[in-house]
């Protein structure tokens, strides 16, 4: 069982951005930058392109309205999707504020946030996303 598995499970806390029955998205613990999210699907897949085409399907359709929300709250140019996979062998996706590619630079230094600084990013998040 993967640790996303465990997170999705609820065995391991999170911070959780959305759910729902086939996918669960929740903010990077160990982010490039603030509102840094995590996009997994329920279902425990290695690799990404080894999902089931009914989901891939839906994974961006699932990732969307994060990905507004984090355009909405986050100076950036865009948000930035990454699918790199080496790390957890759970097929997911990097959703990240960038303004420059190097924002997607996974060799650079992870931001330390308090519990609190993740506190106040989820609740953006998710206050944003229940503004659509």
């Amino acid at each position: 069982m993967s640790v996303f598995t465990k997170i999705i499970k609820g065995e391991i806390p999170s911070y959780q951005i959305a759910e729902n029955d086939r996918f669960y998205a929740f903010l990077d613990i160990f982010p490039l930058v603030k509102g840094h999210t995590l996009v997994v699907p329920k279902l425990e897949v290695d690799r990404f392109f080894d999902v089931p085409e009914d989901l891939l399907a839906e994974y961006l359709v699932f990732a969307r309205p994060i990905a507004k929300a984090l355009e909405h709250i986050f100076p950036c140019n865009r948000v930035g999707i990454s699918v790199v996979g080496l790390e957890v062998p759970h097929a997911h996706m990097h959703l990240i504020p960038i303004n420059s590619a190097d924002d997607m630079n996974f060799a650079r230094p992870k931001l330390k946030l308090s519990e609190a600084e993740f506190k106040e990013v989820q609740e953006k998040i998710r206050a944003e996303m229940s503004k659509h």
